[in-house]
Formats: C-alpha cells, sequence, structure tokens
C-alpha cells in the first residue's frame, strides 16, 4: 500500500469514527434529556377479581367502622378501685352518630373512647343496649366527612357468598379478613336464651372483631360479628354473626325508645313435648311446648291459656303437668321453647295471632294480643 492510499484508508476510519461517537453521544444526551414517565399505581381491574373486591370494600366501608374501647372500675386484688378496658369494634349506621355494637363491648363501662380509621379519637355516649340480642347502640358527635355504613338486606343469603369482615382483633385497629358464608340459620346460646338464625362464616374472627361488620362484595353489610366457636379462645374457623335485619329492627328500638321491645304471650316453660313423652303423659303424639304456669295479667291469662296442676318429675327434675301444649303460632309449627320465642319476638307489640294449642286430647285455636314483655323493660 502506498503512502498516500494508507493515509487515506486512516482518514476514511477516523471519519467513521468520529461521526459515530458524535451521533453516540448526541442520541445519548437526547436520551438524557427525554424524560421517563411514571410507572401508574395498580388498578383495582388488573388484579385478581377476588383480590378487587376486599380491596374495594375495605376502602369504602373502613372509615366507617372504629374501634372501642371501654373502660370501666373494678377491685384489683387489694381491693383498690382501678381501672379495667376492653375493646371491640362498632359501626357507624346513620348521619347522627349512632354506632352499632355488641352488648357485651360496652356492658358496664363508665367511659367510652371509639378511634376511626387515622386514629380520630370521639368520646361515645350510651345510648342503650339489649342483652337479649347483644346489641348496643352508642352516640358520638357528627362531624364533617363522617362516613356512614350502607346496611343490606340479609335476607336471601346463600351458602357460599363471598364475605369481608373489618374489625380490631387483639387491638389491631382497622383488619379485613376475607372468606364464604358457611352455613345459616345457625343457633347461638346466651346465657339461658338461644338466638337463632345466625350466619356462619370462615372469615377469620377473634377477640376484639367484635361488633364489627360483616360485609357482602357489594360492599353492603349484612351482619353484625357477635362470637366464635373455640376449644382454644383462638379462632378456628367458625364465627357468628347476627343479620343485619334483625339487628336493624333492634336498634331502631334502641335509637327511639333507648332499649328494645319484646312482644310476649307469658308463660313459663322449660321442656319440649315430643311424641314420646306426649304419649307416656296421656297426650296425643304431637310436638310443642308445654305451659308450666302463667304470668299475672299477661296475653296468656287473658286468652284462657291453662298452666300445670300436678307435680312430676322428669329427667331428674320437677316439671308441672296438666297444662296447655302450644304446637303452633299463626302456623308456624313450635316444637321447642326457642321456636315459640323466636316465632313471639318476630311480632309486634298489639299484633293479634293465633295459638294451635292442645289440651288433653283436644286441638283447638287460641287468639291472643301480644304486649310488651315487661322483664326486659328497663
Amino acid at each position: 500500500m502506498t503512502g498516500s492510499r494508507k493515509w487515506s484508508v486512516i482518514v476514511t476510519l477516523g471519519v467513521i469514527f468520529g461521526t459515530g461517537l458524535i451521533a453516540g453521544l448526541w442520541l445519548n444526551r437526547r436520551a438524557d434529556l427525554t424524560p421517563v414517565p411514571p410507572t401508574p399505581p395498580p388498578r383495582y381491574e388488573a388484579l385478581e377479581s377476588g383480590e378487587a373486591v376486599v380491596m374495594r370494600v375495605y376502602r369504602e366501608i373502613s372509615p366507617a367502622v372504629v374501634n372501642i374501647v371501654a373502660t370501666h372500675q373494678a377491685l384489683n386484688f387489694w381491693m383498690q378501685l382501678v381501672p379495667q378496658t376492653g375493646q371491640g369494634t362498632g359501626f357507624i349506621i346513620d348521619s347522627e352518630g349512632h354506632i352499632l355494637t355488641n352488648n357485651h363491648v360496652v356492658a358496664n363501662a363508665e367511659n367510652l373512647e371509639v378511634t376511626f380509621i387515622g386514629q380520630k379519637k370521639l368520646q361515645a355516649k350510651l345510648v342503650g343496649r339489649d342483652p337479649v340480642s347483644d346489641l348496643a347502640v352508642i352516640k358520638v358527635t357528627p362531624f364533617s366527612g363522617m362516613k356512614v355504613s350502607p346496611l343490606g338486606d340479609s335476607e336471601g343469603l346463600v351458602v357460599g357468598q363471598r364475605v369481608i369482615a373489618i374489625g380490631n382483633p387483639f387491638g389491631f385497629q382497622h383488619t379485613a379478613t376475607a372468606g364464604f358464608i358457611s352455613a345459616l340459620n345457625r343457633d347461638l346460646s346466651i346465657g339461658q336464651r338461644t338466638m337463632m338464625g345466625m350466619i356462619q362464616t370462615d372469615a377469620a374472627i377473634n377477640p376484639g372483631n367484635s361488633g364489627g361488620p360483616l360485609i357482602d362484595s357489594r360492599g353492603e353489610v349484612i351482619g353484625i360479628n357477635s362470637a366464635i366457636f373455640t376449644q382454644t379462645g383462638g379462632f378456628m374457623g367458625i364465627g357468628l354473626a347476627m343479620p343485619i335485619n334483625r339487628a336493624k329492627t333492634v336498634a331502631a328500638q334502641i335509637v327511639r325508645v333507648g332499649r328494645a321491645i319484646y312482644p310476649w304471650i307469658g308463660i313459663k316453660s322449660s321442656i319440649n313435648i315430643d311424641q314420646n313423652l306426649a304419649v307416656q303423659m296421656g297426650l296425643s303424639p304431637v310436638k310443642g311446648v308445654l305451659i308450666f304456669e302463667l304470668f299475672s295479667g299477661s296475653p296468656a291469662v287473658q286468652a284462657g291459656l291453662r298452666g300445670g296442676d300436678r307435680l312430676a318429675f322428669y329427667l331428674g327434675r320437677p316439671i308441672l303437668l296438666g297444662g296447655d301444649v302450644i304446637l303452633s303460632v299463626d302456623g308456624t309449627l313450635t316444637p321447642t321453647f326457642d321456636d315459640l320465642q323466636n316465632a313471639i319476638v318476630s311480632k309486634n307489640i298489639g299484633d293479634r295471632v293465633q295459638l294451635r294449642v292442645l289440651r288433653g286430647k283436644e286441638e283447638f285455636n287460641v287468639g291472643l294480643v301480644l304486649a310488651e314483655d315487661p322483664r326486659i323493660q328497663q
């Protein structure tokens, strides 16, 4: 290669290299100057549908859910009065600041403090409580932006529906758990009374969840979490909630008059007649509630029903025989005393009901007007 041609090649390569270097620097500078668009936040629609439901429901309802701290005075080991606190959950049910919760959350409380999401704290006052249904209503002063829980309809619920529970388990505020309706019409015994028709769910419920909302996938409250079935004190997959339709009725009565109002017929009974026992007693083979005694002046007395007149022993305990057996209320069979009680409390004060009654071997109808149960008046 001649000298001139060699220099020509070197110059050509230098031009190409220089041009590439300049172009690279220019492109790199353009890249540095071009803004990078921010990563968009994740959209609920992009998630799995079940996740999106829980996230949406929590976002919409959690501002209406509160943590309740109930304080009362108790005696310690040295017989000194010291403050004792308990925690539970509640939720706002109207624009006036009424909060629905469980009776056992606020029973005997001398001071009530509620905490909203975001740590806003307010003092609350007791409006009224009902030990029979284990419901209570407390109230805070309404404030701007206060969220009210949308109350749904608990009729027509189906096993398998998705549900979300929001509460304050073990003091951990505003915790969401999700699950399904596991069963319907479960019975829950509280003291000497059995609450029937409860919702069973596998959404995790623990101490501190009591009084919180059970919510469907539409974001409507369909129950109030009341209890768990447990052998360890912790959640074992069975939580029970009162249907919201029943809770709404009790809450409305408490807000209106400060207590729940229950109709009654005024009988005493502690035994259910099955077909075998009925035959042994010389009655027709039926199922029903044997009347032991009648409360003085009660609707049952006014309707001419009869209590027992002779003492006997059944399964080692004394009972009164000879009274009427109530078989049904307005056509609804009442094989047990709980069935009878639930048939009656579903009515209103002043309603006239028809009882199907067995006296001896004769069946007949008895009409009576329901009165308010004076034993529950506070």
